[in-house]
């Protein structure tokens, strides 16, 4: 049945990829971005399709439209993005979160909220598993991005219990894949770029920490594999690739398959940044049948060869 679909968040990464699949799925798509960090570059190819709809909104103000089902991806997820205007990171995850819970109670639509591992701050219980509280500095630099997405999670459960919305959480850990934007500081872009510019690899600490890398496609398919679960399933739940790498790890890999004369250079570590980072994946196994199917050199081969058309 085709369905009538919002995406925030629609021209970034991530909500590109979606509103893609969702479109090649044979589903009406509407795309809602400020283009904050998104980009029209992402989804001009899906300009001419007539079931395609872009508008340029930002999810801080109330918007009126009709849907079956919304995906609220729209908030910048890097933290030179979210840490640029701390202040509006907040408003786009709670704000954002009660206009689209607000939209989806109007119109009875089915609610998915892109959350983060960052809800887990930096942990002391190790996989992470959706029963975990996180340890969160709700003070330092990042807590605007983590305790805005921590909030975010509050009012949707909250509505679903008070306003019986439809809703579902998705805790999202690190995704990575074409389109990712080449400055927007995350691991896997950076080391690439300065990879294939032969440039100084840029590892922060002493490049022990770890994190487990999802490419993009395993994502949305988590996350349509979730929507359409049974609404009495709300979630929260980890959508991961639980492989652990360290940092140091990944840079050596990337230089390798680059083929770069890239050295290695340390910095000192910055505040709050998460030793560990892993997910418990079980629920998403048991209940969505879901488990990731790209590991990471093939998706690191995919991802240095967009930089290269792209870019180089």
């Amino acid at each position: 049945m085709k369905k009538k679909i919002l995406v925030t968040g629609g021209a970034g990464f991530v909500g590109s990829h979606l509103c893609e699949r969702l479109l090649n799925d044979n589903h009406e798509v509407i795309c809602v971005d400020n283009f904050f960090t998104g980009d029209k570059k992402n989804i001009i190819h899906l300009l001419n399709n007539p079931y395609f709809e872009l508008i340029r909104h930002d999810v801080t103000m109330p918007y009126f439209i009709e849907s079956d089902e919304i995906y609220n991806l729209a908030c910048p997820a890097s933290p030179i993005h979210y840490q640029f205007d701390a202040i509006q990171t907040v408003k786009t995850s709670v704000m954002g979160a009660i206009n689209v819970l607000g939209l989806a109670k109007r119109t009875k639509a089915k609610v998915l909220q892109a959350s983060t591992s960052e809800v887990y701050g930096n942990p002391i219980v190790h996989p992470q598993q959706e029963t975990y509280w996180g340890n969160v500095n709700p003070i330092g630099i990042r807590s605007c991005y983590d305790e805005g997405k921590r909030c975010a999670e509050t009012l949707f459960m909250d509505y679903h219990r008070m306003n019986q919305v439809k809703t579902k959480i998705i805790r999202i850990f690190n995704t990575y894949g074409p389109r990712m934007h080449p400055n927007d500081g995350r691991v896997v872009s950076n080391f690439i770029i300065q990879a294939l510019r032969n440039h100084e690899i840029t590892v922060y600490g002493d490049g022990s920490q770890t994190r487990s890398f999802q490419y993009v496609d395993d994502l949305i398919e988590g996350m349509i594999c979730f929507m359409n679960t049974d609404d009495s399933f709300i979630g929260p739940v980890n959508i991961g690739n639980p492989g652990e790498f360290t940092i140091l790890e990944l840079a050596e890999k990337i230089i390798q398959l680059t083929g770069s004369s890239s050295r290695i250079v340390f910095n000192p570590l910055p505040q709050d940044d998460p030793l560990q980072r892993k997910p418990d994946i079980t629920l998403a196994k048991t209940k969505l049948s879901w488990t990731p199917q790209v590991q990471l050199e093939e998706g690191l081969l995919k991802t240095i060869a967009y930089f290269k058309s792209i870019y180089f």
